[in-house]
């Protein structure tokens, strides 16, 4: 993977006034700052791609529904954020992308693993320069054994409860057969975890402007870049 500067621009270049997040005009933002982009992907009802971070509209739009409960066309009835943009198919960003950037799609569905990997291969199949990262380690490791050759991160929560223990295990992780991991910022007050970058390229979630990281030792998905 080439990551220019070793950075991502989370959501796009945004500032969710003017620009809201995981839209066209956040990554024609980012692509013109030189960024390589990191988005979101959830399926319609009606099995298309789009990209968008959270399962409900509301944050977005004002709309209280969900984006598996609605048709690709119901959601382009849908502004984000009291501006003209909508919110836009996978296949929209590859048109408006075309390969320039390395794009790192972030796989949010969490229902049928099998058929979500089946459609997602179909959909990148005539498309190159991406990689694909998920917080499911089923799907990660579904892609990975699927396709061999994708480079596919396993993303893991800093919540310290019972599940995100056994999810941040050891044994999870080396389950999913990542190539790559990405950990919230903080994770890295824990010792394990400043460990892992030994057998492992980490991803930190989510760098801000203030925040003082290497992005030769890390690759840094960053926000406030405007």
């Amino acid at each position: 993977m080439i990551i220019k500067n070793n950075k991502l621009a989370h959501r796009g270049v945004f500032d969710n006034q003017k620009i809201p997040e995981n839209s066209l005009k956040a990554f024609e933002k980012a692509m013109m700052l030189d960024y390589s982009i990191e988005l979101d992907i959830q399926l319609t009802k009606d099995d298309v791609f789009v990209v968008f971070h959270d399962e409900s509209l509301e944050r977005m739009t004002g709309e209280v529904k969900k984006i598996h409960d609605l048709t690709l066309e119901e959601i382009k009835r849908y502004s984000l954020l009291d501006t003209k943009e909508k919110i836009p198919t996978l296949q929209e960003v590859f048109h408006l992308v075309k390969g320039k950037v390395l794009i790192n799609i972030e796989v949010k569905e969490k229902r049928n693993c099998k058929k979500v990997c089946k459609l997602l291969m179909e959909e990148l199949k005539d498309y190159s320069n991406y990689i694909l990262q998920s917080f499911n380690p089923f799907l990660v490791r579904t892609l990975k054994k699927n396709s061999p050759n994708l480079e596919v991160g396993y993303l893991m929560g800093k919540q310290k409860d019972i599940w995100h223990l056994f999810l941040n295990s050891n044994f999870m992780i080396r389950y999913s057969k990542a190539d790559f991991l990405g950990i919230h910022k903080d994770m890295l007050k824990r010792k394990k975890f400043q460990k892992l970058k030994k057998n492992y390229t980490l991803f930190l979630w989510t760098i801000k402007k203030t925040d003082n990281y290497d992005s030769d030792e890390y690759v840094l998905i960053c926000n406030d870049l405007l």
